[in-house]
């Protein structure tokens, strides 16, 4: 007999010698970097079971199959830019 998911339940898993933490919960699962506070995997049981998610894949991998070589193209899972960081012209001083 099954026990029924009610709550997160959490567990470490090595995947080509980098460590993540995977937390199921009655909602859908994480896949976290360990030691990183933001999940890089996030699927809502909803959404496997209604297709969406392997309609996802399928679509980031043609769009992958479909870009040249030489040209990087953005995919769902990057961070934007961090435009926090940027130089400003010195000021003019005025006499």
């Amino acid at each position: 007999m099954a026990t029924a998911l009610d709550k997160e339940l959490k567990r470490i898993v090595t995947v080509d010698g980098e460590s993540y933490t995977v937390a199921i919960d009655p909602e859908g699962l994480r896949l976290t970097g360990k030691g990183r506070r933001k999940p890089e995997v996030e699927l809502r049981w909803r959404d496997l079971l209604s297709g969406e998610a392997a309609m996802a894949v399928a679509l980031n991998a043609s769009l992958s199959k479909a870009s040249a070589p030489t040209t990087r193209t953005k995919t769902a899972s990057e961070p934007p830019p961090d435009r926090t960081r940027q130089q400003k012209a010195p000021r003019k001083r005025t006499a």
